[in-house]
């Protein structure tokens, strides 16, 4: 290994060490916690080499969104396995919030805190990580559509976002709401998903409500 490779590999080194230390002070201490000062003193560096490779705290914490979000996406990946869309919704959303309970300090981070650290994720591009996080719903929607399951004039996106602001509200509820004793997250998203699929229980002859 050449001189300039070896200096490469410990950039990218310290680098990664920059960015383990960051989150394990966020997980431990949230967001709040998280200064220049003091992440150079936890990997023993002087602030301005840490400035070398991120250009703020800015910079870091959207690093540590983006691999926020790749965690949300791993985490989601076996439930967007299953075949049949009905139950891939339901275990994607269930995946969600277990995601966000079991993880909170990344979740605050990818959409409880700054809105500007998620915009760059849902940009336009198909590869954006919010687009592709996004589709496990949207997808699951347009095959019972194509199917004849769902209604032609339906609005998948639409109908995605509704699901998606579910999961996110119950997730919220119990990282933010923790005092109130309110019903368990698992049997929440249950009634949330059977309600998105067939309504309110009992439910006949109502009239949907004006927008």
């Amino acid at each position: 290994m050449g001189i300039s490779e070896r200096k490469e590999r410990q950039r990218a080194e310290l680098r990664e060490r920059i960015v383990s230390a960051a989150r394990e002070m966020v997980v431990r201490e949230g967001f709040a916690a998280l200064s220049m000062r003091k992440l150079a003193e936890a990997i023993e560096y002087a602030p301005a080499t840490l400035y070398l490779h991120f250009e703020s705290r800015e910079d870091l914490a959207r690093e540590l969104s983006v691999r926020g979000f790749q965690q949300l996406l791993e985490f989601l990946s076996p439930a967007a396995r299953v075949e049949e869309p009905v139950e891939r919704l339901a275990e994607v959303a269930r995946a969600y919030v277990r995601f966000g309970l079991e993880q909170p300090e990344t979740y605050r981070l990818i959409f409880m805190e700054d809105p500007k650290l998620t915009t760059a994720l849902f940009g336009e591009g198909q590869d954006d990580l919010g687009a592709k996080a996004f589709a496990l719903l949207v997808k699951p929607l347009e095959e019972l559509k194509a199917g004849g399951r769902l209604a032609a004039d339906a609005d998948t996106r639409q109908l995605a976002e509704v699901l998606w602001a579910g999961v996110h509200g119950i997730v919220s509820l119990k990282l933010t709401c923790a005092g109130f004793q309110g019903t368990a997250a698992d049997v929440l998203t249950s009634t949330l998903v059977t309600t998105f699929f067939h309504g309110l229980p009992g439910l006949a002859g109502a009239q949907s409500p004006r927008g």
